[in-house]
């Protein structure tokens, strides 16, 4: 289930957004905005908070924390009631497409009582859109952009909505009397980006008890079948839940088949009817004596059909089958294999917890070293200066001797990074001399999305040549479902990155996994290294990491791919693009 903070960061944000379409002040709406991400990241449960409580989280004022006491105390807050009900309902839905912006949206609507994304569609075909003030061609070419990200995302959910619900009723069918094993399938099991829906498998003799209690969980709103061996319901939510039940000695043969993808099952079940087999949910069958040869286990299945046990994250029929019959299968980057976060945020510029927090928090995840990489003075809303950089990094210093024991085997080195700004020509915050005092720099793109492909290509190019840039952070710059990935010639900047020793990130935040499995594949042929990271803004954001993994995984890459897997000396070795650095620095 969705997390009370995550909904509650919802609702603050869409009272923003109606603060701004309603021409409210624009101060009051950017409050409301910063509060929904402070909640949204706070790492306790804000339903169990009282005003007092939640006005200690940064950004959170009385007037806020009494809004949020009220929703989980009513189901509702009547200060966004009473918004709701000023803005006709075809204004809120043009501000679900996610490049028009609330006032534009309101303008739409009032000129020429546009009030759906296909009357929308149909207007700009016809150019009505024009006449209007501050509305042009590039403005129309956007707003289709954004009809196409909302009609592709469909019902689909990002992949940490996903897990969150797939994990909880994992833990609750587990506890079913008769449930003998209990675990998720399908494309959340590849660890796709996005969900259309969610498997579940569970292993028991009698099924009715499972799908019972599986119908009366708490989230349910609706059921939509029910029957002995498949039953679906829908959550509060929306999101579409199908559980099955199989028999105990059929279990591996349901998850390989659960698990798909269609194209590698297809692959699969032709192999074995060259064998003169039958694949099926329920196990490898003899064709001409019924005979169940094998279907407890995946690596079962697998072997009988001539190949190695395939991890669910390869199996897309982009070659997984091949590479298995020759022995050359990858072994997949793992989560336990990353031995440092490399791009994270405090509440120096646009983070939520302080330095101190972050650290300790990552210390706990056990990591080898750990970077700091606040963003530069060029995003000027961050109010960065010298002075400030300065000075955290000076306690960060403090902070490397207190958690590295000095040296000593165990202990945790804390880096001092930043994430620079590519600019429009492709310069980056500070000079060189001033860059020289950094462990390492990410450098991301963060404005002027809609340069010409040229012009992009030439600033990404650009980045990566420049002596002190080690990672091009959230490569594309897309948002799921919100944004597009920016329009580069990517083949370009992968062979910028080998040439010069940069590394591309993959940003494990759930909005972005960027990037995306498909440029990860390509990337790789280029020679390319990565970074896996979290990009934390919070310290429950570090664990997003293993969404980052996931898509590692996806794009058939080994931790000796991956930099933030290596040793500090050998990262080092990598970040040290000028020559200059010491093993100290």
């Amino acid at each position: 289930m969705a997390r009370p903070n995550d909904e509650v960061a919802a609702l603050l944000q869409e009272y923003a957004d109606l603060i701004s379409i309603t021409g409210g002040d624009a101060f009051k709406a950017r409050v409301y905005e910063k509060a929904a991400r402070a909640i949204g990241g706070h790492h306790a449960d804000v339903s169990k908070l009282d005003v007092k409580g939640l006005k200690e989280i940064p950004n959170v004022g009385k007037s806020i924390a009494e809004k949020v006491v009220e929703y989980f105390a009513n189901g509702s807050v009547s200060a966004v009631e009473d918004l709701r009900a000023k803005i006709p309902a075809g204004v809120r839905q043009l501000t679900a497409i996610p490049t028009l912006g609330p006032k534009k949206a309101l303008v739409i609507y009032q000129e020429l009582g546009i009030s759906t994304t296909e009357e929308l569609a149909d207007a700009i075909h016809e150019e009505r859109l024009r006449d209007l003030k501050g509305f042009g061609p590039k403005t129309e070419e956007n707003i289709l952009h954004g009809i196409g990200l909302l009609q592709s995302s469909g019902d689909r959910v990002l992949i940490d909505v996903a897990m969150s619900l797939a994990e909880d009723i994992v833990a609750e069918m587990s506890q079913v009397t008769g449930c003998e094993r209990c675990a998720y399938a399908g494309s959340l099991r590849r660890v796709r980006e996005t969900i259309g829906d969610i498997d579940i498998l569970v292993a028991a003799k009698k099924p009715q008890p499972l799908m019972r209690a599986f119908t009366e969980l708490p989230y349910v709103s609706e059921v939509i079948a029910h029957g002995e061996k498949k039953t679906s319901i829908r959550t509060t939510k929306g999101l579409q839940v199908d559980l099955r039940v199989v028999p105990p000695d059929s279990w591996g043969a349901a998850m390989q088949y659960f698990t798909g993808s269609k194209a590698h099952n297809i692959r699969t079940r032709e192999m074995a009817v060259h064998k003169k087999l039958k694949l099926s949910e329920y196990g490898l069958f003899d064709t001409e004596t019924g005979e169940k040869i094998v279907s407890r286990t995946e690596e079962d299945v697998y072997a009988r059909l001539g190949l190695p046990w395939i991890p669910p994250t390869l199996r897309e029929d982009r070659g997984e089958i091949e590479a298995g019959l020759r022995g050359e299968l990858p072994e997949p980057v793992q989560e336990k294999d990353i031995r440092g976060d490399l791009h994270t945020h405090t509440d120096l510029t646009d983070g939520l917890a302080p330095l101190e927090e972050m650290v300790a928090a990552a210390a706990e995840r056990g990591y080898a070293y750990y970077a700091i990489t606040d963003h530069g003075p060029d995003m000027a809303m961050q109010r960065m200066t010298d002075e400030r950089i300065l000075a955290q990094r000076e306690r960060v210093r403090e902070l490397d001797g207190e958690y590295g024991r000095r040296g000593k085997r165990g202990g945790m080195r804390v880096l001092h990074g930043a994430e620079l700004n590519i600019g429009p020509d492709g310069d980056v915050d500070w000079t060189p001399e001033f860059l020289d005092g950094f462990d390492l720099c990410v450098a991301s793109v963060h404005s002027h999305f809609n340069q010409g492909r040229d012009a992009l290509t030439r600033r990404f190019v650009r980045a990566c040549e420049n002596p002190h840039v080690n990672i091009i952070g959230h490569p594309t710059t897309r948002l799921i479902g919100k944004r597009p990935a920016v329009d580069v010639d990517l083949d370009a900047v992968f062979a910028a990155c080998a040439r010069t020793g940069t590394a591309l990130e993959i940003n494990s935040h759930p909005d972005r996994l960027d990037l995306r499995d498909e440029d990860i594949l390509r990337a790789r042929r280029h020679g390319v290294r990565f970074a896996v990271d979290s990009d934390a803004h919070a310290v429950i954001h570090l664990a997003y990491l293993r969404y980052g993994v996931g898509t590692a995984q996806r794009g058939w890459l080994t931790k000796d791919d991956v930099i933030n897997t290596w040793p500090l000396a050998r990262l080092r070795r990598f970040l040290d693009k000028t020559g200059h650095r010491t093993e100290g620095a």
